[in-house]
């Protein structure tokens, strides 16, 4: 089968939109317009509870998982294919054809693309988000952190993938970054959403009780 499908097949996998299906169907809101108006885990949680963020964030990693482990395995290919298909997998999920091209910032998407690419980078990447969001309750910090901590461990880290996989890393972290442009305007303002506690505690507008 010609690998061009699965990235076409990895990019509609990608584009289904977890959270935004879930919100309508389970609890009847539309998240496109509550809390960041974002289509991921983190507006899930913040909207709706961690009853529903914990299957999107579920869903959501094996949308990447599959594309980047499970394709190649399929047809087999060169590896250049399987960082297109976590790739595909992931521009789907910013970027879903399903919601007119609105989607969430590919965090847990990449961190399921990395499982089946480099797993011992995920788990430095998830250590640094969870200590940074443990100790400053952002979780935006904490998803650019994990980003750039991704590289650094496939840099040093010793892999048989070549120079493709550390591109890859370092591209997505510029990727993930940009995504969370606005989120960093607001850390430099002193603005940002936190859960818990904090100066931002009530930045996002609240939730009516009818939409719960």
């Amino acid at each position: 089968m010609n690998p061009l499908f699965f990235v076409v097949l990895s990019y509609l996998l990608g584009a289904v939109p977890t959270s935004f299906w879930m919100g309508k169907a389970i609890y009847g809101v539309d998240l496109r317009h509550k809390g960041s108006g974002n289509l991921g885990a983190t507006n899930t949680l913040r909207v709706m509870g961690w009853k529903a963020a914990l299957p999107v964030v579920l869903v959501d990693v094996s949308k990447g998982f599959a594309p980047a482990w499970l394709f190649p395995r399929l047809e087999p290919a060169p590896w250049s294919w399987a960082l297109a298909y976590g790739a595909a997998a992931i521009l789907g999920h910013v970027f879903s054809v399903w919601v007119r091209f609105r989607g969430g910032k590919g965090v847990a998407t990449s961190a399921g693309v990395f499982l089946g690419l480099a797993p011992w980078a995920v788990i430095a990447g998830i250590t640094v988000w969870t200590v940074t969001v443990t100790v400053t309750r952002i979780v935006s910090l904490g998803s650019v952190l994990a980003a750039l901590t991704i590289p650094l461990a496939v840099w040093f880290l010793p892999h048989e993938e070549g120079p493709s996989l550390m591109a890859f890393t370092l591209a997505l972290a510029v990727f993930v970054i940009w995504s969370h442009r606005a989120n960093l305007g607001r850390l430099l303002r002193g603005e940002e959403h936190r859960f818990g506690r904090g100066p931002g505690r009530h930045i996002v507008p609240p939730v009516e009780a009818g939409d719960r």
